[in-house]
């Protein structure tokens, strides 16, 4: 028996899924052999392993704000370049670099109004203005194609490679084996990914240091080629990996996979937080959306390592503005009863557009992009969309600006100060004119949205699903601005406006916000997490009941269309073995389906009384891997009766550690009195396996599998063995009998 960290050792294969039980069991005869030692020393070192948790956590909040805060810098930078640069310093952003006059209130996208603010006209002298602007808009393709291309070039070029071996257990639509394949695990969001990884399965490479600096680099790159993507998405897998690799300084958490993914819920939790400045919603957003399991300790540090991430990145202050994100607002009026009506279409268009967002996003994956020639160039692809997105952008002021910048001007509050690039403009043309553009922009965001999301470069939902919804927010804001203003008397209004402040019976920044809600509420089916994220935005409870009810509205619309959110879809067009805890599978005829149904009784078994040499059981290691299922094990059988249960792992390391002996080895089981020690294998067995009788229903089987988190259970007749039930198994049956495959869902 080989003890490392007071447990068996396991050593999970990339591919497969951990055995959460066994985890368990591992930490708790490490924690009993820590209290058995008595005396001071047994009190240092227990305090000392109590304390690792929350020095980790610590170590993870300053890491991934000074990510955060360098991602953030990077980003703006290279969004100003596209329009000029500054004559003080190449370095200085146009925010930094026009800090006075971002202070007096004026707005920076008048050019004039910053003499240190050159365009790149500006810079080669062209004095005629046609001319001037079609050079800007040369420069402004040219710029977001080098930064999108090179991005695009960075994942490429650093892809893993899946082992082809353990990548056959991992798609549940097929268990064949294939050769080896490309993984660029720096492209997307990462949050489908890291809700798998969260559930128990092992991605070999996806949270490791080479991604972590890959994805923080080419995700600064691809935010400031203007693309319709955010940030936010990809934080929360910067922030796991951040946590993967800081784990490996501790010996409790780098030996134990089940302890690794309270650290990885945390660290999504500072991911969230540094990405909306809702250190609260963090946490919720972890328990919500993307943790299996979340238990109360791991809740206290996930909202540590949320609070150290968010204080961290105020004091880096990366804007030069006192926030943590650009779009952070505060409204000082009250909203009135009559809007509730309009808080409620917003809902619905909230769920219109997310479900529809999901759709057309998974329909272009799957027919255009996995199916054309654009699969086997991703490059090309990345380049062809960033060279249509500045293309349309340039030419609206409203999608010009980054989409964070966009954001805060649809979220604000108009003032005397502020003009917002006209959103504050109270006069018909005004509002018209406001309106038209930001009908153009929505139209722009949403449909660059489907052909950008998916593409081989780090990619977030978050911002272009609340770009959307603050849009058409604005839209119908400014609309029932424009009634307020133009029929005070209107028994609705009069009872509630004061008619002396032209336009100021509405907010339409307050319409904006909610819009922004219902849209990701629609995208994402988030509710608890998205409310509070919001209200932590906004740092008041004045609007949290408008936003909750869009919300609400919103998610029922869009289930209504698309069952699951865009994170629950994509999770399945990756063939990820993961069982949602929260799915209820009515498809399936769960109540007169057992286990004899689903067990698979041909699986090799080792019979103690067979001789079981080394050659024959490395055999049976080879079939079990050949046969797509590597990550599971051997039933042990005495007579047909069921004494245990060996991992193909633990046996691997066992016969790993009889290199001394020959093939012809007789290799044991039980406790006996056995002269070769290393042939023993006693110590790797599990003498009480999980089992579940033959007559046991399919919904008994799935309650097991979701609160215990098994890999396998094994099926017994009275005691005597009868077959297996692996996770993966599980999940392809319930595919076959639910007709949970992407046809249907789409």
């Amino acid at each position: 028996m080989l003890n490392e960290g007071g447990g068996i050792r396991v050593w999970y294969d990339d591919y497969t899924t951990i055995d959460w039980i066994h985890d368990y069991v591992k930490e708790r005869v490490r924690i009993r052999k820590l209290h058995s030692i008595k005396g001071i020393r047994g009190w240092i070192v227990t305090s000392y392993d109590g304390l690792q948790g929350w020095v980790l956590v610590f170590l993870i909040g300053i890491v991934t704000a000074c990510f955060a805060a360098g991602v953030d810098i990077a980003a703006e930078w290279g969004s100003d370049l596209k329009d000029g640069y500054c004559t003080e310093s190449l370095r200085l952003n146009r925010n930094f670099c026009c800090a006075n006059i971002t202070n007096n209130g004026l707005d920076l996208n008048d050019d004039n109004k910053c003499d240190k603010w050159n365009s790149w006209s500006q810079a080669i002298r062209i004095h005629d203005e046609s001319d001037a602007k079609l050079f800007d808009f040369f420069a402004y393709v040219v710029v977001a194609l080098l930064f999108a291309t090179g991005s695009a070039l960075l994942v490429k070029y650093n892809s893993l490679y899946a082992r082809p071996s353990s990548k056959s257990s991992a798609r549940i639509e097929n268990i064949e084996p294939k050769r080896k394949e490309l993984k660029p695990y720096a492209a997307g969001s990462g949050i489908p990914e890291v809700k798998t990884i969260l559930s128990g399965f092992v991605i070999r490479g996806f949270l490791g240091i080479r991604t972590l600096w890959i994805k923080a680099i080419s995700l600064a790159m691809v935010v400031s080629a203007g693309m319709t993507l955010g940030k936010e998405g990809p934080f929360v897998h910067i922030a796991c990996c951040i946590g993967n690799v800081l784990s490996r300084l501790f010996h409790k958490y780098n030996k134990n996979e089940g302890k690794r993914r309270e650290i990885l819920s945390a660290s999504a939790a500072a991911g969230v937080s540094v990405a909306f400045a809702a250190p609260i919603g963090g946490v919720l957003f972890s328990l919500e959306e993307v943790s299996y399991y979340f238990p109360s300790k791991t809740l206290c540090r996930s909202f540590f390592c949320a609070i150290v991430a968010a204080v961290s990145l105020k004091l880096i202050d990366p804007f030069n503005t006192g926030k943590i994100v650009m779009f952070q607002v505060s409204y000082n009026k009250d909203w009135h009863v009559f809007e509730i009506v309009n808080f409620l279409i917003l809902g619905v268009l909230g769920g219109l557009f997310g479900a529809s967002l999901c759709k057309l996003i998974l329909l272009y994956t799957k027919y255009i992009r996995n199916r054309t020639w654009l699969k086997q160039w991703p490059v090309v692809e990345v380049m062809m969309v960033v060279v249509i997105t500045a293309a349309v952008n340039f030419g609206n002021k409203y999608t010009r600006m980054s989409n964070t910048e966009l954001i805060f001007g649809l979220f604000s509050e108009c003032t005397n100060e502020k003009e917002h690039d006209g959103l504050c403009d109270n006069s018909f043309n005004g509002m018209f004119e406001a309106f038209y553009l930001l009908g153009l922009a929505l139209i722009s965001k949403f449909l660059t949205c489907v052909i950008t999301f998916g593409i081989r470069v780090p990619a977030g939902i978050f911002i272009p699903a609340l770009l959307v919804g603050a849009c058409f927010g604005r839209m119908l804001g400014i609309v029932m601005q424009y009634l307020t203003m133009t029929y005070p008397d209107f028994p609705i209004y009069s009872t509630v406006c004061n008619q002396n402040i032209n336009g100021d019976c509405v907010i339409p920044g307050v319409y904006a916000m909610v819009g922004a809600a219902a849209s990701l509420a629609g995208v994402t089916r988030s509710t608890v997490s998205l409310t509070v994220i919001m209200f932590e935005l906004t740092g008041t409870l004045t609007y949290v009941l408008p936003i909750m009810t869009a919300i609400m509205i919103s998610k029922w619309v869009a289930d209504g269309i698309i069952k699951h959110g865009i994170y629950d879809l994509l999770i399945d067009l990756g063939g990820h073995p993961y069982l949602d805890s929260k799915t209820e599978y009515d498809g399936a005829n769960t109540t007169f389906t057992t286990t004899l149904d689903l067990c698979q009784r041909d699986l090799e078994v080792i019979d103690v009384n067979d001789l079981n040499t080394i050659g024959e059981l490395k055999n049976k290691l080879k079939k079990l891997s050949t046969s797509g299922y590597s990550d599971a094990g051997f039933p042990i059988v005495d007579n047909k009766i069921l004494v245990g249960y060996i991992a193909s792992t633990e046996l691997e390391h066992a016969l790993s550690l009889a290199h001394g002996s020959d093939n012809l080895t007789r290799c044991y089981f039980k406790d006996e009195n056995v002269i070769d020690k290393s042939a023993n294998f006693t110590a790797y067995v599990n003498q009480a396996p999980l089992t579940i009788s033959k007559n046991a229903s399919l919904e008994i089987v799935l309650e097991l599998f979701k609160k215990l988190g098994l890999r396998y259970v094994i099926v017994v007749d009275c005691g005597q063995y009868v077959g297996v039930i692996n996770k993966k198994r599980l999940l392809i049956y319930l595919r076959q009998i639910t007709g949970k495959d992407m046809n249907n869902t789409l």
